[in-house]
């Protein structure tokens, strides 16, 4: 797990497990190396369940406490009741409960995992923010689904985990235009890329705003780059600019 979450974001996060995993302290091989927790690659299977069990175990649960979702950059967030078989996750981007015990885990490789506490309603909540879920509203989704639940975003702390850094994040116009499209204040998000036509996109600094925007109590980024820290982190940009191949993810979860 990472330590690099800000004080005051972890001492109002006291009481919730939760935790921003990092590529280590696993046993996949090879380019999976060494903590992968995603089903959907070509992984070995009995190695991720492997690395699933002892990120739950490592929240003080176990592996069939341990759900995940089937993530299409949208912008949907469901409520769990119960615990659903490793693989069996909805298409949706971000879930939310009340029940104690449930551990909510987010699979990501640079797009932004985030996690959710309102501790004195008892509600948690965790989501995946690639820059399309982020602009489509996935962030206020996941606040709307914990409002059902009785949080009150004024309560709400939120953490953006390891994600791509804007430094390391030159994007096209479709992502500059998107963003824009949206509200063209958030211009501020961009500084001028290295090619012509291209910008540097600010996704945990965009994410963050999105969050404060809507009230939350307080929302802050870990400031670790995916990209950049390769020791620690899978990047699908990391193998876009090497020539491609299979490719790991961490996970980041939370459990009351």
């Amino acid at each position: 797990m990472t330590d690099d979450a800000p004080e005051s974001l972890t001492a109002a996060c006291l009481g919730v497990r939760h935790g921003f995993f990092t590529r280590r302290g696993g046993v996949s091989e090879g380019p999976f190396a060494s903590l992968n927790c995603s089903l959907s690659g070509r992984d070995d299977h009995a190695a991720v369940m492997e690395n699933r069990a002892r990120v739950a175990g490592a929240l003080g649960a176990t592996l069939p406490a341990l759900v995940g979702l089937f993530q299409v950059h949208g912008a949907e967030a469901v409520t769990v009741a119960t615990p659903w078989p490793s693989g069996a996750g909805p298409r949706a981007d971000a879930m939310v409960t009340d029940r104690p015990g449930i551990v909510l885990g987010i699979v990501t490789a640079d797009c932004a995992p985030v996690l959710f506490a309102d501790r004195e309603a008892g509600v948690i909540g965790a989501a995946h923010a690639g820059w399309r879920g982020a602009v489509g509203g996935i962030l206020e989704a996941t606040l709307a689904a914990m409002a059902g639940l009785g949080a009150d975003p004024s309560r709400v702390v939120a953490a953006v985990g390891p994600c791509i850094a804007q430094a390391s994040y030159e994007v096209g116009a479709d992502l500059h235009g998107a963003v824009l499209a949206r509200n063209a204040a958030d211009a501020r998000f961009f500084t001028e890329g290295v090619r012509p036509g291209h910008w540097h996109f600010d996704l945990p600094g965009y994410c963050t705003a999105r969050l404060q925007a809507v009230g939350v109590a307080q929302a802050a980024w870990l400031g670790l780059d995916t990209l950049a820290a390769e020791a620690r982190f899978f990047s699908h940009r990391r193998r876009t600019l090497t020539g491609g191949g299979p490719i790991g993810h961490q996970i980041s979860a939370i459990v009351l």
